[in-house]
């Protein structure tokens, strides 16, 4: 079969495959099922594989290409779980080539990429580098990333390329991200008793106010070359009992979204300060916080050495310039940047991650492929 025939039929198969998080829908498959489809294609083209289990039924595949002797290691990573399907139509979700596209959950975040990291893998294993290549197909990267935390404790890499969908940009800076909890105090009490009941949901109306505040204050400040400044805003709010009670407590959820230099301390202080103005304005003012999940920007710099070769390989796939950009989500080349393992992000063309229609588009794919096997010759040579 050609590239492109191999890579329809491998994506198709992925595709076709329940890999839905379970931490993201209770109950979904997870990516156990994935995982064994692709250690024992990566088996069966000759690399190097080990299934590293992160949680019970939810491994990493982890795939290894030797290299004969004095290169450097590249590593090639991408998600194999994916968001849930509510609200998809049933064949919306399954795999379908139409138009020189391939649809359904997982094509575009990320499946494509994975394919073609894949038979990029598979052409190394036929012609091995000097260096060692090393494919990581990971779990739970859509909820909390665990996958490549775990990586990042058993195997380094001189450089790495994710494959996230970047339609065909390379993306070397991206946001971060950090979640917090306010809880507001109160007393409860009937409603009939003003005076003895304090109402938390009211006190939390002053750090609602601080958040808008803190976002125009956000969108002022110089504004970063790839992403722009960061923000902030409340995600979720809960609180009361019942209609004739005064709330003894109100739980306001928050996400930050970090550019580079920002770090929790700083975002969990501005929001300290905010609720300082509040305890001011208000003596009966009581609220607390709490710093939950965590995750690093990325910015790597344009003159390392995998952005350099991964740019003038582009460009000769592409046969034009590869623009170089940022992104504001969240990727697992964070956690690879934060381990010393300078990452970039480089994937197909597409649409619908997380929606109700979602494609990839198979050229695309098939580019992804020539330039990963480009990359690793010239990096691990």
């Amino acid at each position: 079969m050609t590239p492109r025939e191999t890579l329809t039929t491998l994506l198709h198969d992925l595709v076709a495959i329940n890999s839905i998080n379970p931490d993201l829908v209770p109950g979904a498959a997870g990516e156990a099922e994935v995982a064994a489809y692709i250690a024992n294609w990566l088996k069966q083209a000759g690399c190097e594989v080990h299934l590293q289990e992160v949680r019970p039924e939810r491994p990493n595949v982890i795939a290894i290409v030797r290299g004969t002797g004095g290169g450097k290691t590249l590593l090639l990573n991408g998600h194999i779980d994916t968001v849930g399907v509510a609200g998809m139509a049933r064949e919306a979700a399954l795999p379908s080539t139409r138009d020189g596209r391939l649809y359904g959950r997982g094509a575009y975040d990320m499946k494509g990429g994975v394919a073609a990291c894949m038979l990029a893998m598979a052409q190394a294993a036929q012609h091995p580098p000097r260096g060692t290549v090393i494919f990581s197909a990971v779990m739970d990267e859509e909820y909390a990333g665990l996958g490549t935390q775990a990586v990042v404790e058993a195997y380094h890499a001189d450089g790495a390329i994710v494959a996230e969908p970047t339609e065909l940009q390379l993306i070397v800076a991206h946001k971060g991200f950090v979640w917090l909890e306010v809880e507001t105090i109160g007393v409860a009490a009937h409603g009939s008793r003003p005076d003895l009941g304090v109402d938390a949901i009211a006190k939390m109306g002053g750090v609602l106010s601080g958040l808008e505040q803190l976002q125009r204050e956000l969108q002022a400040q110089p504004p970063h070359p790839y992403l722009k400044t960061g923000s902030i805003h409340a995600s979720l709010i809960r609180g009361g009992q019942d209609m004739a009670s005064y709330p003894d407590r109100c739980i306001l959820s928050i996400e930050r979204r970090t550019i580079p230099g920002e770090t929790p301390e700083q975002v969990e202080a501005q929001l300290q300060a905010i609720l300082n103005r509040c305890s001011q304005a208000d003596a009966g003012f009581n609220a607390v916080i709490r710093r939950g999940l965590d995750r690093t920007p990325l910015e790597t710099p344009l003159d390392s050495d995998i952005v350099q070769l991964t740019e003038r390989i582009a460009q000769t796939v592409l046969e034009r310039p590869a623009e170089i950009a940022g992104v504001a989500y969240w990727t697992d080349a964070a956690t690879l940047w934060a381990a010393g393992i300078p990452a970039l992000l480089f994937g197909p063309v597409g649409s619908g991650a997380h929606a109700m229609e979602e494609w990839v588009d198979l050229d695309s794919v098939e580019a992804c492929f020539r330039v990963y096997s480009g990359v690793i010759s010239a990096f691990c040579a």
